[in-house]
């Protein structure tokens, strides 16, 4: 049985009643993002309010969390109000579909559904989370868009078989790529993820690769440097 919370070096995320666990995609997405001079961060789909917490230590910004599923709102929820960010970040449980407010925001952050050819799970909430159904790429992109400051950016995490598409959708909602980080798991791997960051305005791209271990359950040096203020 896997246990119910993750404990970090600032704050403890429990996970018992999430959809997703905590995993490396958040982990990765949470020490990748840049929040550097970002003053208002919105994490899309929070879930267990993992990346939100992470921005939380790495910043001094107030970040607002949404989630549509009732149970991850309420762990999240659990989750803020025992960290020592609480005061920072604001919970909502919302579709983001749905979402409207006067602000915008600097930077907007999401490990969001993918597996749109998979199989669903048999748990409605779990299937929720991992499929597109509930929140597509198109409205993703599309809401990022309306919601973001002129300098603002969008940061995800997705497969790697998913960058042409993302890339696609996401100069037709003007949204350019200005980071890309191909992830692959070890060194001569093929990649499986993608980190992403999308910006209002046409920049040169930042590319580069990171694999997360050098061999079985030896992390890489690059992947302990990123993620070293976080785990224990």
């Amino acid at each position: 049985m896997s246990r119910s919370y993750f404990a970090f070096k600032q704050f403890t995320v429990y996970h018992d009643l999430c959809a997703m666990k905590v995993g490396t995609d958040g982990v990765l997405l949470g020490a990748w993002t840049d929040c550097e001079n970002a003053e208002r961060i919105l994490d899309v789909g929070t879930g267990s309010g993992l990346i939100a917490l992470m921005l939380a230590q790495r910043s001094q910004t107030d970040i607002d969390a949404i989630d549509v599923d009732e149970n991850a709102y309420k762990q999240s929820s659990v989750n803020f109000h025992n960290s020592i960010f609480s005061r920072r970040i604001n919970n909502y449980h919302m579709d983001f579909r749905q979402y409207t407010t006067r602000k915008t925001y600097d930077l907007i952050v999401s490990n969001p559904p993918y597996f749109t050819n998979s199989m669903q799970s048999p748990d409605k909430n779990r299937s929720t989370a991992r499929h597109t159904h509930q929140l597509d790429f198109e409205t993703l992109l599309r809401k990022s868009n309306q919601l973001l400051s002129d300098n603002g950016r969008l940061s995800i995490i997705l497969p790697y078989e998913s960058l042409i598409v993302i890339q696609e959708i996401a100069e037709r909602n003007q949204l350019h790529l200005s980071r890309k980080t191909i992830v692959r798991p070890l060194e001569n791997h093929p990649p499986k993820r993608v980190l992403l960051e999308f910006s209002k305005v046409i920049s040169d791209t930042e590319e580069n690769e990171l694999f997360i271990e050098k061999s079985r359950r030896v992390y890489s040096d690059d992947y302990i440097c990123l993620t070293k203020d976080f785990y224990l």
